[in-house]
């Protein structure tokens, strides 16, 4: 088994872990937002905005950017690109003084829709990465088209509440593992993340914890997150333990040492697909141990 060739060798950084949600009018919530411990913290002009309040929020939400910096990346969620609000929202965000890390594009339904985002941010915000929030039954079936449409995307978020509403399905697990699989797929062919959407039940940590597990089973990067107290639980499912990195070097050192032949660790035939694995752990979470 030889090893693979450095194009097909898919490369992650520890970008989107955890997703936080907080909603525009609730400007008391920015500061603990942007210090949750979220990968992505995450100011919400969508579904937690009435449309009577659309233009308030918009305000609200640059003094989410302008305020100082915590650890996180800061994003933001817009409206629907193809109608006026979504617009009017991505108009201003080229005003606004300081620009956000992010820009999360909801039910995303062709490579046409994230292209709107891109000409309309124009060279003002050129280093705004693009995430999107796939959630009809449109998107789900375009997904692959979506993850390849432009370099600046970053991953794909699934939106379960949205999706289960328009198909008539149940929110659980079970009935939209095809779409979860489908998101999966198209991410890692494209070179991108992959986000699962959040466990609505904020108190429910057994809930997240499962979900979490499943999730990451599947192949998603991350999940997101509704409340801060859910960070936490997110970002240690998704992250791996000492155990996991100290056996991660082992396979890169002894595959090393074998000139990337099959060996065997721990009791465990490790061929090109160990290796690789191994190397995207240590590449993504390396650096952060200790």
């Amino acid at each position: 088994m030889q090893a693979l060739p450095p194009e097909a060798t898919m490369k992650f950084t520890r970008y989107c872990r955890s997703i936080l949600f907080t909603p525009a009018l609730a400007v008391d919530r920015f500061a603990r937002g942007q210090q949750s411990g979220a990968d992505i913290s995450l100011v919400d002009l969508e579904d937690s905005v009435a449309a009577s309040h659309k233009d308030a929020a918009r305000q609200h939400a640059e003094a989410f950017f302008t305020a100082p910096r915590g650890p996180s990346r800061r994003a933001v969620r817009i409206n629907t690109v193809t109608r006026p609000e979504g617009l009017r929202d991505v108009l201003a965000l080229r005003g606004y003084a300081v620009k956000p890390d992010a820009v999360l594009v909801p039910k995303v339904e062709s490579p046409r829709d994230l292209e709107i985002v891109e000409q309309v941010l124009g060279a003002s915000c050129s280093q705004v990465d693009l995430l999107a929030l796939v959630e009809t039954p449109r998107g789900v079936e375009n997904v692959h088209a979506i993850a390849r449409a432009t370099p600046r995307l970053k991953a794909l978020v699934f939106g379960s509440a949205d999706f289960s509403f328009s198909i008539g399905a149940s929110l659980s697990w079970d009935p939209l593992h095809y779409a979860r699989s489908r998101l999966v797929t198209a991410a890692r062919a494209a070179n991108v993340q992959v986000v699962d959407s959040p466990l609505f039940d904020m108190a429910d940590e057994e809930g997240l914890r499962r979900e979490c597990q499943l999730a990451r089973s599947m192949g998603f990067s991350g999940k997101a997150a509704v409340h801060p107290r859910q960070v936490a639980i997110i970002n240690q499912a998704f992250s791996p333990d000492e155990n996991t990195l100290r056996k991660a070097r082992k396979i890169v050192t002894e595959s090393q040492a074998r000139d990337f032949n099959i060996c065997v660790v721990e009791g465990t035939m490790v061929g090109a697909p160990f290796v690789e694995a191994a190397k995207r752990t240590l590449e993504e979470f390396g650096p952060q141990e200790g």
